[in-house]
């Protein structure tokens, strides 16, 4: 499956005396929440991002967006166009860093921090370097 570069997706956004709720329509479990307006969009973006981008690791069929002026909304909900630029987030979640736990000799880690080793940085070249990705960021 083709993934797209941006999407756009209608949000709702529930008012509520404890804050707002974001919902996504066509993404059921798309879900966040925030206490302010500005806030909400943040958070909608982010959610919508994360979601999707899930959706498509998981080569997920991605539903085709509902129009703002088919959503039944109550008093108390707001419509909102929510749009994400994938490739902004694609970048920033595959390069999140991540905690592994590994186990060494002590000798061999006694040395290391006396010689001030970076232990993350040395796994990491080791690891490119282990699998042939030299030239990979």
């Amino acid at each position: 499956m083709k993934e797209k570069d941006t999407y756009v997706f209608p949000a709702i956004f529930t008012y509520e005396e404890d804050g707002i709720s974001i919902e996504f329509p066509d993404l059921p479990g798309c879900l966040s929440c925030a206490d302010t307006t500005d806030e909400a969009i943040r958070m909608a973006k982010e959610a919508l991002a994360l979601h999707l981008y899930g959706m498509e690791e998981d080569n997920d069929k991605i539903p085709k967006d509902t129009p703002i002026n088919n959503i039944n909304l109550l008093k108390n909900q707001i419509p909102l166009l929510i749009e994400v630029h994938m490739p902004l987030y694609r970048t920033a979640i595959e390069n999140q860093s991540i905690k592994k736990t590994l186990t060494i000799p002590q000798w061999l880690n006694k040395i290391a921090e006396q010689n001030k080793i970076n232990f993350s940085q040395v796994l990491q070249s080791a690891l490119k370097e282990q699998l042939g990705l030299k030239n990979h960021n």
